[in-house]
C-alpha cells in the first residue's frame, strides 16, 4: 500500500487538473518526429528525450517519494531525469545522442512512473503525507505547464521538416498602431501574496506581500514591435558598443548575435521563423528578443526597461487607488482580453486586445509575450523556499537573472494570477519575452 492517507481525498477538480496538464504536454511531444528526439533544437538545453522522462520524475519524485514516503519505480531513472540546465556562463552540455537510453525505454519509463503516481493518489487513506498533497498536486501541474511552454519555445527553433507539420498563418500585412506614451501617476502597489488558508496557491517567491510606492512615469501603451525593432537593426545598434553592457557586448560578440532569434533574412528580406514554418516579417506583432537585446534597444531610445512595481503600477493600478485581479478589472481571463492560453501559435498585432487594456490605458500587459523587467529576480522580505522544492527560486537568485511579467501566448491561464513572476538570464534569446518603455 502506497502510504498516502490521513489525508482528506483530494478534489475531482485537482486531479482533472492534472489530467488536463499533461495532455498539453503530450499534444507539444506528439509534435516532434521520433527521429528528431534526440537533436538539441536550443544549444545550452537538453535534448527533447530528456523533458519526455522529465516531466514524470519531477511527478514521481515530488508526490510518489517525497510526499508519501514510497520507493520510486526506477530511483536510477529518476535521478537522470530530474533536473534541467540553464547554464549561464557560456558554456553548453557536450553529451552525444547514445549517452541517452533507447526512445523506447524512456517512453516505459514514463508510463510506469504516470501510472505510479496515479495509483497513489487513487488508493484509501492509511498515514498522514509529508506534504500538503493538493499544494503538492498544484506544484506539479504548474511545472508541467510551465515545461510545456518552454517545450514550446525550445520546438519553435526545431527545424520544420522534424516536425509533424502544422499551421503556418500570419496577418503579414498588419499595421503597427502609431506609437503612444501614456502618463501613469504616483501610486502604491501590492507585490506578492499574502501566506493564509484562503491564499491561491503561489510559489515560493511569490510570498510575502508588501507595498512599494512608485513616482509617477510614462509608459509605452503597447509593447514594441517588429517595425520598431527593425529601426533599431538598420540604425546599426548591435554595432554600437555604447548601447550594450560590459557582459552584453561580450554575450553579442562572442555569440554571433545580429539579429532577434525568431529573425532570418534571406536576398535582404527579413522573415520569421514560426512554429511550423517561415513567413515574411509581419512588422505588427511584438518582437521577440533577449533582456541584453531590449536593454540595448531602449537606451538607442534614450529610455528604459520598467521596474517590476512599475509594471504592477501600470497594469493593476486605478486612480482611485485599488488594485485590480488583472489589467481590465476583475473578470475573469478569455479570449477577448489577450493572446494567451495556448489559443494561438504566434503573436497577435500588437493592441489587437483593447478589451484587456488596464484602467490607465496600457495595453497588453497579459498576453502576446512575456515583458522583461529591468528588476534582477530576488527574493521578497521574508521568502521561504519551497521544503520539497528548495531551489526552485533560490538557485537563481544569482542576479544574472531578471523578472518577466505578464505572459505569452504559450501561457496557461493560471499563471495570469498578479503575483506570478517568471524570470530568465539575461542573454537568452528564445523565450517568447518582448518589452516596453519607460521615462521617469
Amino acid at each position: 500500500m502506497c502510504p498516502a492517507a490521513g489525508r482528506q481525498r483530494i478534489s475531482d477538480r485537482l486531479l482533472a487538473r492534472l489530467s488536463e496538464a499533461r495532455a498539453v504536454s503530450d499534444q507539444l511531444f506528439r509534435l516532434v518526429r521520433p527521429e528528431a528526439l534526440y537533436d538539441r533544437p536550443i544549444p545550452e538545453r537538453h535534448r527533447i528525450l530528456f523533458y519526455v522522462g522529465h516531466l514524470e520524475a519531477f511527478d514521481t519524485n515530488l508526490i510518489v517519494r517525497d510526499t508519501l514516503g514510497r520507493d520510486p519505480v526506477d530511483p536510477a531513472l529518476n535521478r537522470l531525469f530530474s533536473f534541467g540546465i540553464d547554464p549561464v556562463d557560456g558554456k553548453t552540455p557536450q553529451d552525444k545522442p547514445a549517452d541517452w537510453p533507447a526512445l523506447s525505454a524512456v517512453q516505459a519509463y514514463a508510463g510506469r512512473a504516470r501510472r505510479e503516481v496515479d495509483a497513489c493518489l487513487e488508493e484509501p487513506n492509511s498515514q498522514p503525507a509529508i506534504y500538503p498533497v493538493e499544494q503538492i498536486i498544484q506544484v506539479a501541474v504548474e511545472h508541467r505547464l510551465m515545461h510545456a511552454e518552454t517545450l514550446a519555445y525550445m520546438l519553435h527553433q526545431l527545424p520544420a521538416e522534424r516536425k509533424i507539420s502544422g499551421p503556418v498563418h500570419a496577418d503579414t500585412n498588419s499595421i503597427p498602431p502609431a506609437p503612444r506614451r501614456v502618463e501613469i501617476p504616483a501610486g502604491r502597489v501590492t507585490l506578492g501574496l499574502v501566506p493564509n488558508e484562503e491564499t491561491p496557491f503561489g510559489w515560493d517567491n511569490e510570498f510575502r506581500a508588501h507595498t512599494v510606492d512608485v513616482p509617477a512615469f510614462a509608459m509605452d501603451a503597447g509593447k514594441v514591435c517588429n517595425a520598431q525593432f527593425l529601426e533599431f537593426l538598420r540604425a546599426g545598434g548591435y554595432d554600437h558598443r555604447s548601447l550594450w553592457t560590459d557582459a552584453g557586448w561580450e554575450w553579442k560578440n562572442a555569440a554571433g548575435i545580429s539579429r532577434p532569434v525568431f529573425w532570418t533574412e534571406k536576398s535582404g528580406v527579413w522573415h520569421y521563423r514560426t512554429m511550423f514554418g517561415e513567413v515574411p516579417l509581419t512588422p505588427a506583432w511584438p518582437v521577440y528578443v533577449s533582456h541584453g537585446e531590449a536593454s540595448a534597444y531602449a537606451r538607442w531610445r534614450g529610455v528604459a526597461l520598467p521596474t517590476e512595481a512599475q509594471f504592477h503600477r501600470a497594469a493593476y493600478g486605478t486612480l482611485e487607488g485599488h488594485e485590480r485581479l488583472y489589467p481590465w478589472g476583475d473578470a475573469a481571463p478569455d479570449s477577448s482580453r489577450g493572446n494567451f492560453d495556448c489559443k494561438h501559435w504566434t503573436p497577435t498585432p500588437v493592441g489587437a486586445h483593447p478589451a484587456g487594456r488596464s484602467a490607465f490605458g496600457v495595453d497588453e500587459l497579459l498576453g502576446n509575450g512575456w515583458e522583461w523587467t529591468c528588476t534582477p529576480f530576488a527574493p521578497f522580505s521574508g521568502f521561504e523556499p519551497f521544503p520539497f522544492y528548495k531551489g526552485y527560486s533560490a538557485d537563481f537568485f544569482d542576479g544574472k537573472h531578471y523578472v518577466m511579467k505578464g505572459a505569452s501566448p504559450r501561457t496557461a491561464a493560471c499563471f495570469l494570477r498578479r503575483s506570478f513572476r517568471n524570470w530568465f538570464q539575461a542573454h537568452y534569446q528564445y523565450a517568447y519575452a518582448g518589452f516596453r518603455c519607460v521615462t521617469s
